[in-house]
């Protein structure tokens, strides 16, 4: 409960130590002299993030797997999920904000070097996400663009809480890879979106965010509702879907609650994870969220 207040309410987050100087995830200190005006993005949360604080023109650079808004594809392309350096400084950027799964620790390093500011972002939960967009939106002078954002996302969720307050959670079990098979738990904010959906992750309390998890365990759990991701260029292919019902015994099999989730609206941690966390509400409590697309 006292996850859910935070994220209704709005903890303080420590990001901005004064008005230029900001700390990010990964506990570095990055000054900005003046609100960035050429910014490239390295993860297409990061991307979502800054169109959804009200920037364009002023996003020069961003992945190959930016792909929303639309906007974003026609923008130039600094690489996919290895940066390509000399892409980045032949823009000019004042800022490079990304994600720690995708920027490399000589990028980083080279970046520094060179008196660009990087910020590198880690989202755990989802109240991480919501203070990410808080912050982007202040280091780009956007900070009343990013309050109606972040609280128009908290009213969807106090919404989505508020129908799931009161039903018994389903036990879920969410295919993140399948080759090893991967799930998500405490220290990820995809486990915080199954929770906020109305959901029990049955690997939840593992000591990993992303734990490799046996077949066995799977089936000893016993989970009602299993979730793939699927999308265009990342997701768990049909074939590898269809692997579980070999366990017709399986509650999940047995109930044909076997759902596709787009990977988009899950596994990116910018503003459309309350859409995800609707989508999985509808699927884990379909009576309550009859409305809800994919």
């Amino acid at each position: 409960m006292r996850r859910r207040q935070g994220i209704l309410t709005g903890m303080p987050f420590m990001a901005n130590v004064s008005d230029r100087t900001f700390v990010d995830d990964l506990g570095r200190r990055v000054y900005l002299a003046k609100p960035a005006r050429r910014v490239v993005s390295l993860a297409p949360s990061i991307t979502e993030i800054l169109f959804g604080v009200g920037l364009d023109a002023e996003i020069v650079g961003v992945t190959t797997f930016c792909d929303f808004p639309p906007k974003a594809k026609a923008k130039p392309k600094v690489g996919a999920s290895i940066p390509n350096l000399e892409a980045i400084l032949g823009l000019k950027p004042d800022l490079v904000v990304g994600d720690n799964n995708f920027i490399r620790p000589d990028v980083l390093a080279k970046l520094e070097q060179l008196k660009i500011p990087v910020v590198v972002l880690f989202a755990k939960s989802v109240e991480d996400v919501l203070a990410h967009i808080s912050t982007v939106g202040r280091m780009v002078d956007h900070e009343s663009d990013a309050r109606r954002l972040v609280q128009a996302l908290r009213d969807s969720l106090a919404d989505i809480y508020r129908r799931t307050s009161s039903v018994k959670r389903v036990r879920i079990f969410y295919v993140l890879n399948t080759d090893p098979l991967l799930s998500v738990a405490q220290g990820s904010f995809i486990h915080h979106m199954i929770e906020a959906a109305g959901g029990e992750n049955i690997v939840g309390r593992a000591q990993t965010p992303y734990p490799k998890v046996s077949v066995e365990e799977v089936l000893r759990q016993n989970p009602d509702v299993i979730l793939f991701p699927v999308g265009t260029t990342e997701g768990i292919p049909d074939v590898e879907q269809q692997f579980w019902r070999r366990w017709p015994s399986l509650s999940a099999v047995a109930h044909n609650r076997l759902y596709q989730i787009r990977s988009e609206l899950v596994n990116r941690p910018g503003p459309r994870v309350v859409a995800g966390i609707e989508l999985m509400a509808h699927y884990l409590h379909p009576e309550l969220f009859p409305a809800t697309k994919n």
